[in-house]
């Protein structure tokens, strides 16, 4: 099976200022930062550089079996552009890096993809200004075949600005992350967006989003199944929102649990996990990845 995570992130450093809050990997523990005022577990325990590397997601992709990874952006880490120009230039057949916009500019648009990233990544749910202001950064992009990922809020109240968006750029791929917010209540408006043409569902975070419920996650099974009856399978992809996720469960936990469903079949599985995603980012792997014995087998 051809496994490609569709939500990923990658920082060489996490310091950044967001609404007026510092957000910066504690010195004495980079595997910790502080965040909107409080102490959070940013990044797995073991990790305690305060770097999130690309070298360290590889080694997990390769033990879990994932061949390819999306790479999108968070405020909240700061602007990663230069360091992932380093990663795509360095691994260009496993990694899909976008880049971070600050002004919503065509201009803005070539500088991103003058940097060999081959799409850029809104985190929506942060904006302070509406969507469609971010309209000639769009246009620039459906002309250049670049790919946008967009995180949508909660409430849902962007959902006709990404209309007007899909009506004046139709050969834009869009994909919406963290699964339509999955476990708010209007979550299924969101994934409609997919019934558009282009616009494809990633479920970066889906176990963040049930966390509570935790491993093997049954209630995530059945928001996968109810999205498949909405939009189709076709229309859907998994994402990890590595490293963060896997501070409480392990990389391979983060799909694993599909895997072992009877929700989907077989060939769901194939499309959700991978399938699907190499076809919309242009991933071009043939054959799985080798499997790796642990310690414990």
């Amino acid at each position: 099976m051809i496994i490609i995570d569709a939500h990923s992130h990658l920082w060489e450093k996490q310091n950044t200022t967001v609404d007026g809050q510092p957000i910066y990997a504690l010195p004495d523990n980079g595997s910790r930062s502080m965040f909107f005022g409080e102490v959070r577990q940013m990044l797995p325990p073991y990790m305690i550089d305060g770097k999130n590397s690309a070298e360290v997601f590889l080694s997990n992709m390769d033990f879990a079996q994932v061949h390819g990874a999306v790479v999108v952006q968070e405020v909240i880490d700061g602007n990663q552009n230069q360091y992932l120009t380093e990663v795509q230039e360095r691994y260009p057949n496993r990694f899909f890096c976008m880049g971070m916009a600050n002004e919503g500019t065509a201009e803005e648009t070539e500088r991103i993809l003058a940097l060999g990233l081959r799409g850029i990544a809104i985190p929506g749910h942060r904006l302070h200004e509406p969507l469609t202001k971010w309209m000639p950064m769009f246009k620039k992009m459906e002309e250049k075949g670049m790919i946008l990922d967009l995180c949508l809020h909660e409430d849902n109240h962007q959902l006709g600005e990404v209309e007007e968006i899909v009506e004046a750029c139709p050969n834009l791929k869009i994909a919406i992350g963290h699964f339509g917010m999955v476990t708010t209540p209007g979550w299924l408006e969101q994934i409609r967006l997919a019934r558009h043409k282009n616009v494809y569902v990633e479920s970066g975070g889906i176990t963040w989003l049930f966390n509570s419920e935790w491993y093997p996650y049954p209630s995530a099974m059945k928001a996968i199944r109810q999205a498949i009856d909405e939009v189709g399978v076709e229309k859907l992809m998994w994402g990890s929102d590595y490293p963060r996720t896997i501070s409480v469960i392990t990389y391979r936990m983060s799909y694993d649990f599909v895997l072992k469903s009877n929700v989907l079949t077989e060939a769901e599985k194939r499309a959700f996990l991978g399938e699907n995603a190499m076809k919309f980012y242009g991933f071009s792997f043939k054959e799985e990845m080798p499997y790796i014995k642990s310690m414990s087998e």
